[in-house]
């Protein structure tokens, strides 16, 4: 995960526009809130990158923890986010560090493509003590293996198309193709995995699973995963 780090944290052109970084975190932040079961509740953000809409959420909820490994990023966050007093900027090491069963709500997006599989099985252990008895974690934009980058490209096309950006995701695809995300993409790739084998290792790690309706964010070929601790009975 460190060299996808040291990318997050360079000043790249994953976003085609401004247009598009701005829908891409609203959307984001949407989709979060539709997860927030209280407004008292504890949500932590785990990776969560420049979350430029952080605020919306944490105003849904009681304190949102945003949780990034980049110290470029994380800096930016402290100083966006310093005057909203229900945010709080972590690295991951604080968040191994954090109290058993604090938090009612992990939202892990668009993060376990980029981690080697025995990161995440060790995230998902730490995010499982984390939770709290009726807490979930929610998996979300997980690639699958039988859905190569076309659909990437057509998901980014179909969304410039709806929101007005799509000369903008043209150029920007020509621009991604010759950055260092695609010789970064070629040279160390992306975790992909299948509804089972996401599934086995959420219940490795002490979940009860189920698949989400829709995915996080506009990709509707990647899938989003809820993940609870098992009922006692």
């Amino acid at each position: 995960m460190d060299d996808w780090i040291d990318y997050y944290d360079s000043t790249h052109t994953i976003y085609v526009s401004k247009l598009h970084r701005d829908l891409h975190f609203q959307i984001i932040a949407r989709d979060i809130i539709g997860y927030i079961s209280s407004p008292e509740a504890t949500v932590l953000d785990y990776a969560c990158g420049e979350a430029l809409s952080a605020s919306q959420v944490a105003s849904a909820c009681g304190k949102l923890i945003l949780a990034e490994p980049a110290p470029g990023v994380r800096g930016r966050l402290i100083a966006r986010f310093a005057p909203n007093t229900k945010i709080r900027v972590r690295s991951l090491d604080d968040v191994r560090k954090m109290q058993d069963q604090s938090i009612d709500l992990v939202v892990m997006n668009s993060v376990a493509q980029y981690m080697t599989p025995e990161e995440l099985d060790a995230a998902l252990l730490t995010i499982r003590r984390l939770l709290t008895p009726s807490g979930k974690l929610v998996l979300g934009d997980i690639l699958q293996p039988n859905v190569g980058m076309f659909r990437d490209v057509t998901a980014l096309l179909s969304f410039g198309l709806r929101h007005g950006f799509l000369k903008d995701a043209l150029i920007g695809l020509i621009s991604t193709a010759l950055s260092d995300y695609r010789q970064l993409r070629s040279r160390i790739g992306l975790q992909r995995y299948s509804e089972d084998e996401i599934t086995a290792r959420l219940k490795a790690a002490g979940f009860a699973v189920q698949r989400a309706h829709t995915n996080i964010g506009h990709n509707r070929w990647r899938m989003t995963f809820i993940a609870r601790p098992p009922m006692i009975r």
